[in-house]
């Protein structure tokens, strides 16, 4: 029986891992999107060597730092109970690539490909960990010092601040040190439109993920016993909460109703065990008027130029998410209970916080010993040279 048990939950975590495996597909396709047609090529073959590169920083370090654990056994030790721990480590990869899957989405355009990887590497195998450590093992004793100061002890259950508040504030410490896109922001203060290259694309990119999402939320039970309805529910009702509150804030544009549900969806990582499903609600609800207020901000009053609005998106939606749930967690509020406001207040400054050092440390050390910014006729025309070479031998001219 127990063989069965955990056979049974390798294989719930493997198929939630496959799940959010798909949502990197759903990365590159809202980039496609978004970005110019010259730069499309650049999208897909960046998220795609990003999560190889991720791969292999968090197999090799990235794990043993948050957990403890390694892969360095014979393979008959690996393959004990069913390679459990194997296929968890397939999961939490999957959290951990969607870091330069996020800030690809800030920095596109303008960034160079192979410093990009570089970044990818040393933020997936130690800035990421360091933090998850803190939140999910107990590391350094955190958890305990905020558990015996406050009551409880840092929540989050799905990674509303581990995963995207993290990803959101290293993504602003790139495109701050990499600046705005040639010709986006005028001398005069005016602002040079780049409209998405395809609605299709950027739709599809946001379904995906909106799907995916489902195995990121739920299967982060990460044994079948565990599984709640509770967590789906409330991931439903914070994914329509952004959708519609998307849809009116941002006056029916397109681009912000597809962002709509990602807002809500990010929100609601931290506390969708614990939310009834009205704070789940109003949790994603209050996350897609805060996308569209702040994107609009940043790219036009603060001349910011990130791309996706990962900031917004991630960063501050990811932020409100940790917050959100010390409030609508609570029993006064409807919810589960054994969360404190204080402790999510902390925790998630804290995750801001080592975000911001790590990714202005690791971007403005790569910037200072070999650049991360295209040279201006790389940018004109498209987002790496190296990458578009394929395209243009004569052989392929009638091709793609």
């Amino acid at each position: 029986m127990e063989n069965l048990k955990v056979g049974t939950d390798a294989l719930f975590i493997l198929l939630g891992a496959i799940m959010v495996l798909a949502m990197h597909s759903g990365f590159a396709f809202l980039e496609l999107g978004t970005v110019r047609k010259k730069n499309q090529v650049n999208a897909l073959v960046k998220i795609l060597t990003d999560f190889a590169v991720s791969t292999l920083a968090y197999f090799f370090i990235g794990y043993y730092l948050a957990y403890g654990a390694n892969f360095f056994g014979g393979a008959e030790e690996l393959a004990q109970k069913n390679g459990y721990e194997l296929v968890k480590f397939f999961f939490l990869l999957t959290f951990a690539a969607a870091i330069p899957a996020i800030v690809s989405g800030g920095v596109a355009e303008r960034a160079r490909f192979n410093p990009m990887l570089a970044a990818t590497f040393i933020l997936v195998g130690f800035i990421y960990p360091f933090f998850e450590g803190i939140a999910w093992n107990n590391r350094f004793g955190v958890q305990d010092w905020l558990t015996a100061s406050f009551g409880a002890a840092f929540h989050d259950f799905a990674g509303s601040v581990v995963v995207h508040a993290v990803g959101g504030w290293i993504g602003l410490a790139a495109v701050l040190m990499l600046g705005a896109r040639r010709g986006r922001y005028g001398k005069e203060g005016q602002v040079s439109g780049h409209p998405p290259s395809s609605i299709p694309f950027l739709a599809l990119g946001a379904w995906v993920l909106t799907v995916g999402w489902f195995g990121f939320n739920v299967m982060s039970a990460q044994t079948i016993d565990k599984i709640s309805g509770l967590v789906a529910v409330n991931s439903l009702m914070a994914m329509v909460g952004g959708i519609l509150v998307a849809l009116w804030m941002g006056r029916n544009d397109p681009g912000f109703v597809h962002n709509g549900p990602l807002a809500g969806l990010v929100a609601v990582c931290a506390g969708s065990d614990l939310m009834h499903p009205i704070g789940a609600l109003i949790t994603g609800g209050v996350a897609g008027g805060l996308f569209v207020v702040m994107f609009t901000l940043t790219q036009n009053r603060w001349k910011i130029d990130d791309v996706l609005g990962v900031w917004p998106l991630h960063g501050l939606c990811g932020a409100w998410g940790g917050v959100a749930a010390g409030i609508f967690g609570l029993k006064a509020f409807g919810g589960v209970g054994g969360v404190t406001f204080m402790s999510q207040l902390i925790g998630t400054l804290m995750g801001i916080a080592i975000a911001l050092i790590g990714g202005f440390v690791v971007y403005g050390t790569i910037k200072k010993l070999i650049g991360i910014r295209l040279t201006q006729e790389e940018e004109f025309n498209g987002a790496d040279l190296s990458i578009h070479k394929i395209t243009a031998t004569p052989e392929r001219e009638s091709g793609w």
